[in-house]
């Protein structure tokens, strides 16, 4: 049966599988199982703490259990062409719902020291950096989808043009993600340091929260600097076709991300910051009417 397979049948040593490996059904199963308990987790926590913004941590954990749901699949059928594909995209695009929750956490922050800290204002920040990370999901998309029915193809066509775009969008992915490290340590320079804000520079919970973001954000710089690692030597590289380093650079990373986020969850820790130091957090003024509203207080329990 052809690697671009739809059907389903066992492993013939004989023939190459689209991943150079039959994927361990072990791995699989467990990351389904931490993934689906993290992100049932944290569809808790967001909802107990009032903060629904922490729910895209929950889609990225399903988007991570359909990858892994899909490479356990592929442990039975190897050759099924919709099973490979299908773990590339979910595997791609979850982390794109974890730094989309680091961009909101750094707003929070910079909402918190007040104005004139942070260079860029935190609505910036998302706007920016998520917009970036959708085009680099779009490159790496359109490379990854012709680079796979290229490799799939019967006889196999020239993959290198859809490696290189892909490659190309991790790339852009890795700088926007390099850049928004500096910005926010330059922020926490500035608000902790600089300005001797006394919630940065003494409240226990905000250091916690600036110690498992910045461990977040370590997290996924080791996963982009795999993912361009395994791609730069196309997908028959050795790189590629070793499991362990999937298993370990790029699952074990977001897990620890999103695990780590259960035990110092965003939403309690914010909230928590916010009622010690007595903080207004003013909501952005509506026009109402052809006028503008007053700015209202709001705490973190807000769900926006």
């Amino acid at each position: 049966m052809a690697i671009g397979s739809t059907g389903c049948v066992a492993y013939d040593p004989r023939q190459r599988s689209a991943y150079g490996y039959v994927p361990s059904l072990a791995a699989g199963i467990v990351y389904c199982v931490l993934f689906g308990l993290s992100g049932l987790a944290h569809t808790f926590q967001a909802i107990r703490t009032r903060a629904l913004w922490n729910l895209v941590f929950a889609i990225g954990c399903l988007t991570e259990v359909l990858g892994w749901a899909a490479r356990s699949w592929s442990n039975q059928c190897p050759y099924n062409a919709n099973a490979f594909l299908m773990q590339i995209c979910t595997l791609i695009i979850a982390p794109t719902f974890f730094t989309a929750g680091i961009y909101v956490i750094l707003g929070r922050m910079i909402a918190i020291a007040g104005p004139g800290v942070s260079p860029i204002g935190p609505t910036w920040y998302l706007w920016i950096f998520c917009t970036i990370d959708v085009i680099s999901l779009v490159v790496q998309a359109i490379g990854g989808g012709s680079a796979a029915v290229a490799f799939n193809a019967e006889p196999p066509g020239n993959t290198k043009i859809g490696t290189d775009i892909m490659v190309a969008g991790i790339d852009f992915q890795l700088a926007s993600v390099i850049i928004f490290s500096v910005l926010f340590f330059l922020f926490l320079y500035r608000a902790g340091v600089k300005r001797s804000i006394p919630a940065f520079r003494d409240d226990g919970d905000m250091k916690l929260l600036v110690a498992v973001t910045s461990l977040a954000i370590l997290l996924i710089v080791m996963r982009s600097i795999y993912r361009t690692v395994e791609l730069a030597g196309g997908w028959t590289g050795r790189v590629i076709e070793t499991e362990r380093y999937f298993v370990a650079l790029d699952g074990a990373p977001m897990a620890a991300l999103v695990i780590a986020y259960n035990i110092l969850h965003p939403g309690v820790l914010i909230n928590r910051i916010i009622a010690r130091n007595g903080i207004q957090m003013a909501e952005k003024p509506r026009k109402r009417r052809g006028k503008k509203e007053h700015e209202q207080p709001i705490s973190e329990d807000s769900s926006a």
